[in-house]
Parts: C-alpha cells; sequence; structure tokens
C-alpha cells in the first residue's frame, strides 16, 4: 500500500498536481490541512481514497479538525497540529497520540517536514508544499509505504 501525506497547500495546487502525476498510483492521499477551498480539487485529482481535516487557514470549510482512522494494522490519528505547539516541537502532540491510543499521528502546520519513530508511536508531519520553512526551503511530502509485512516505511521527499 501506498500512501501519499501532504499538508499546508494553501490553495497554492501547482506543486500538489505535479507530486501527484509523479508518485501514481497511490491507495491514499492523507492531506493535513490548510487546504483553503481546494478540497474538491485534492479529492478529485487523486484518484484513490482521501482524508483530509481543516487547518488553522481553513475558515469556512466543512471539513472535521481531527479524524482518526486505520491504514494497514496501524491506527493514525490525523490533525493540523497548531493546537498541540507544533511550531515549538512535536513532544505535545505526541503525548496526545500515547493518550489516544494510536500508532500514528500525522499533522502539518509548522511546515516542516518531520518522520519521528519512537518505539510507541510515529509523529509524520510532510511538511508543506507551498511555503516549506526548513532549511533550503524545499516543498516536501512523504510517502509512507506498507510492505509486505504491514510494516511502515515513511520517505520524505522534496521538489
Amino acid at each position: 500500500m501506498k500512501v501519499l501525506i501532504v499538508s499546508d497547500t494553501h490553495r497554492h495546487n501547482e506543486n500538489y498536481l505535479k507530486v501527484v502525476e509523479k508518485v501514481k498510483p497511490i491507495d491514499m492521499l492523507v492531506h493535513c490541512g490548510d487546504i483553503e477551498g481546494s478540497e474538491y480539487l485534492i479529492a478529485e485529482s487523486a484518484g484513490c481514497p482521501v482524508q483530509m481535516v481543516t487547518g488553522n487557514n481553513d475558515f469556512f470549510s466543512d471539513l472535521p479538525r481531527e479524524k482518526e482512522f486505520n491504514i494497514g494494522k496501524y491506527r493514525v490519528w490525523l490533525t493540523h497540529g497548531h493546537n498541540f505547539y507544533v511550531s515549538m516541537s512535536n513532544e505535545h502532540i505526541k503525548r496526545e497520540a500515547r493518550e489516544r491510543g494510536v500508532d500514528i499521528v500525522m499533522y502539518g502546520h509548522s511546515h516542516r517536514p518531520v518522520v519521528d519513530i519512537d518505539d510507541d508511536v510515529i509523529a509524520v508531519n510532510p511538511g508543506s508544499l507551498t511555503y516549506p520553512r526548513q532549511e533550503g526551503r524545499r516543498p516536501s511530502f512523504v510517502i509512507m509505504e506498507l510492505d509486505k509485512d504491514g510494516k511502515a516505511h515513511f520517505t520524505i521527499n522534496y521538489l
């Protein structure tokens, strides 16, 4: 199974559309928020099941603020992350993930890519395809792949 994880596209979807074409076929798309009215375009262009939540800039969206779902054997909690101080560190959001009993938390907001694997929780932030803030400022996304044994592998990718 191949999952494309993106975030913080902020209604500038050119890089998102490039990435979708580059990595297709995918089995699922996860968008961690700050979509700003592009929900339909994001969902239609993915060509697969899509999980999306609102971010701090999605003022009039009907999307949920957070959601939980399964990817293979993993329980995933999806949230934008702005309510968990993720711009400073991911410790608060990882603590909340542990309390919720999930295996993976996917979040955005900081515009910096992170794959942080602990024994009991995995924190994944794909960064931003539109306004990257990490050193080098390259648009980023994450590919999650489940191998034949169902184990998850994560790769941070850059445009």
